[in-house]
């Protein structure tokens, strides 16, 4: 349902108060009114909009002095996230990501009612037993966040596992440990997440140095995730960070339930010239690397068309300011922060931010399987300017749109 309010002042405001259906569709009211919407945006009327709290599909949060510089940034605009187990050494078992899970929430403090779900790290020696493992121990129903010794207390029914992540070796940042081998190695261990019904997280690039770079999404696609969901029909896979039309038209073609995407906000926003603008641009550098326009617009279209396949998954990947800016530089973007303003300009771009909902807040948690958040955020439309860097113990980050003013400022509801 949507409210508006008019004030008897040069400050009116106008909330709207987006409502679905229980499959994540606009109600029919909003589409209507989405004029109105536009018209008070011309008129110079403050706007705010309400959504479910989103959760973040796709996280990096690091560990030790960079996790306690960023996690705050997440914690206070996500109900839930997805954390990447690349760490050095990876979280390659159950009983290191109730470790990993504890370094989190103790460096949240209890400030918080963020929760981590955690991630497995696959590779050529993982077996069945420790998918099987990770999806069967869970966390005692009564402790909420707390923090656990080792995997023997883990019982009840809230799950500390949510996916594995594959990673082809060599494919960016802390993969070297990654899977050599899918069909020859790692057979039962998908049969395995199959049985249990476990998400496959799929970084979908080949790293064969004969490939061009920015053709890698696409030959995984034909050489790797198109046999691998003919021989795993029922496995569920989540193509993560997709840059490419086809990927878009890949995802589009498989079952529903099945198959799905994460979207960041600088594959929606920046294309392949953003890395060279002015010169040499680290703090644009991810992998997988930035596209062209073609495949920028291409996603657009998809994620704001409404397909519920695609949602929310930042990829927020921090880094210290001198591992960007080396002769070397690290692969990653800090969007953490602007995450959610970046997601609103693109929808309200797109004249789509009936969509946006949807495609933050229902279409993740659908997927897994998972309930939707009951909180709300406010996403105010009032001009606000993103800081240069955020300093911490070891140095500092740059985030993404450093410096600039973005229009769409997230508030967390009470």
């Amino acid at each position: 349902m949507i409210k508006g309010l008019a004030l008897p002042s040069k400050h009116r405001k106008v909330t709207y108060h987006l409502s679905h259906s229980s499959l994540g569709q606009p109600s029919t009211l909003y589409a209507a009114k989405i004029g109105d919407f536009e018209r008070a945006k011309r008129n110079g009327v403050r706007m705010e909009l309400s959504i479910a709290q989103p959760d973040d599909w796709h996280l990096h949060l690091r560990d030790g002095d960079l996790l306690q510089a960023v996690i705050s940034h997440s914690a206070k605009q996500f109900g839930r996230a997805i954390v990447m187990p690349n760490l050095k050494p990876p979280i390659t078992t159950t009983a290191a990501a109730v470790a990993y899970r504890n370094s989190i929430l103790k460096a949240l403090q209890d400030k918080t009612d963020f929760t981590p779900l955690m991630t497995l790290y696959l590779t050529d020696t993982t077996t069945p037993h420790e998918i099987k493992l990770a999806n069967v121990l869970f966390m005692h129903p009564d402790s909420g966040n707390t923090m656990l010794r080792d995997v023997n207390e883990l019982q009840g029914e809230s799950g500390i596992v949510y996916a594995v992540k594959l990673y082809p070796a060599g494919a960016t940042t802390n993969s070297q440990d990654g899977v050599t081998d899918l069909f020859g190695k790692c057979v039962p261990v998908l049969e395995e997440m199959v049985n249990q019904n476990m998400p496959l997280l799929v970084h979908g690039e080949v790293t064969d140095p004969e490939i061009d770079i920015f053709d890698r999404e696409r030959v995984f696609i034909e050489t790797v995730l198109k046999p691998l969901i003919q021989k795993f029909p029922k496995l569920k896979v989540v193509m993560e960070h997709v840059t490419t039309m086809d990927a878009v038209r890949f995802v589009e073609s498989c079952e529903e339930g099945c198959v799905a995407a994460t979207v960041t906000p600088q594959h929606l926003l920046l294309n392949r010239n953003s890395l060279f603008q002015g010169g040499l641009q680290p703090h644009a550098y991810c992998l997988p690397v930035l596209k062209r326009e073609t495949h920028r617009q291409a996603i657009v279209s998809a994620v704001t068309s409404g397909n519920r396949r695609f949602f929310l998954g930042t990829d927020s990947a921090p880094h210290e300011r001198r591992r960007k800016e080396s002769v070397c530089g690290c692969a990653g973007i800090f969007n953490a922060p602007v995450a959610l303003s970046l997601y609103a300009k693109v929808f309200e771009e797109a004249g789509a931010l009936d969509k946006l909902e949807a495609f933050t807040s229902f279409n993740g948690p659908d997927f897994y399987g998972l309930p939707r958040n009951t909180r709300k955020v406010t996403l105010k439309k009032t001009t606000w300017k993103v800081p240069e860097s955020y300093p911490y113990a070891s140095g500092s980050i740059v985030p993404m749109s450093a410096g600039e003013s973005l229009e769409w400022l997230p508030y967390l509801d009470p």
